[in-house]
């Protein structure tokens, strides 16, 4: 009997997708040493964004944190309508573009490419890039290979998202059929969420982000108060204000959040996944304080995980802006001095700032998601 080396056997181990893509890259570059990255962009149909979400360039990254509309991606556009790999074996045919990553791009060096759009079930989900340092190196037995190994890209990063997706839609549906559902309208998740974006973005170098931990913070948003199914609906929906007793029980949300993500992610098989603390620590922590006066455990400062404090100003400052039946919607230059008059106290002062730094996005997210008629 005889053994074998697995030579992508780190696709086994429980490491960054980064780190999965860089070892199906050393694979792909002992035969075709002219291939120079591997990566992935995924496309949010909501906002008709293609986001930068993995790569195996190392340090040198030439585009990471980055995103733009398809609509203005008319090469890639093209990719969609004829629904095949596109194959550029001379860069310099686009010219000098105008965009920003085709600037990086072609900084870089990159002389071909090629593009093959990722499909689950049919729906778009976004694009796997192979670029080359060589113009003309693509020729047809390199391209089998990269069929091969495109596909083996778009399955690992498939198996990575649409799980989390799935485990979402799950609790989406026990939300709506619960009817815990607060004042957590479909409206205000997206909201939130993209505002957890924009902060995690802009506090990306400090606190050295990548995109794939920016895009889980982005997913598992929604999941911070989901504890909330296991309220009773007289606090719930009580009109008038919480006895001490009943606001203990309003508060063990917290807890009872951590609880059912530790469920669900045994039941999912995902205990082992790399970014389960993250989603964790959103469900239990986001109503620590800074000033260790929140709950459930009184945690203080940077004790906090910093995507615990992230989602915490997201969700005051949509709650803030947001009409309820108690009170008038916030404009956000009165929510902004708020949350300045809460930082340092109850809210991280630096998630503070990010979002204040970005009102102009802010304002772009809340035109985009908007409440309806009977939210």
């Amino acid at each position: 009997m005889d053994f074998h080396q697995d030579i992508l056997n780190e696709l086994n181990k429980n490491v960054t997708l980064s780190e999965k893509l860089e070892s199906i890259h050393r694979v792909l570059k002992s035969r075709f040493d002219f291939i120079e990255r591997i990566a992935v962009a995924v496309y949010d149909a909501k906002t008709d964004m293609l986001k930068t979400f993995s790569h195996s360039s190392g340090p040198a990254a030439p585009l990471v944190r980055y995103e733009a509309p398809m609509r203005e991606s008319p090469s890639l556009l093209e990719i969609l309508k004829n629904g095949m790999p596109r194959v550029v074996n001379d860069l310099a045919a686009f010219g000098p573009g105008t965009k920003e990553h085709t600037r990086r791009l072609a900084a870089q060096g990159y002389a071909a490419s090629y593009t093959m759009p990722m499909y689950v079930n049919g729906t778009f989900l976004g694009f796997v890039f192979f670029d080359s340092n060589e113009k003309n190196s693509l020729h047809q037995e390199v391209l089998h290979h990269l069929d091969v190994f495109g596909h083996l890209v778009s399955l690992t990063i498939i198996n990575d998202l649409m799980t989390i997706r799935t485990m979402l839609a799950t609790v989406k549906a026990a939300r709506d059929i619960s009817a815990h559902r607060d004042m957590e309208t479909g409206a205000h998740l997206d909201r939130m969420a993209h505002y957890v974006r924009l902060i995690a973005k802009e506090l990306a170098g400090k606190h050295h982000f990548d995109d794939e931990f920016i895009e889980h913070i982005f997913l598992f948003a929604p999941l911070h108060d989901i504890g909330k199914i296991g309220v009773p609906d007289t606090i719930m929906r009580k009109p008038d204000k919480l006895t001490e007793e009943e606001f203990d029980q309003m508060k063990s949300h917290a807890v009872k959040g951590r609880q059912l993500i530790d469920a669900m992610l045994k039941d999912f098989g995902l205990d082992s996944f790399r970014h389960v603390d993250v989603m964790r620590n959103i469900a239990e922590l986001h109503h620590e304080t800074i000033d260790g006066k929140g709950y459930p455990h009184g945690m203080k400062g940077d004790e906090i995980p910093i995507e615990s404090r992230i989602i915490a100003v997201a969700d005051i400052f949509d709650a803030l802006t947001s009409r309820r039946p108690y009170k008038p919607a916030w404009s956000n230059p009165e929510a902004f001095l708020a949350l300045r008059q809460l930082a340092g106290m109850q809210l991280d002062r630096d998630c503070v700032e990010a979002l204040v730094h970005n009102a102009d996005k802010v304002e772009e997210i809340q035109n985009r998601f908007k409440e309806d008629l009977y939210a």
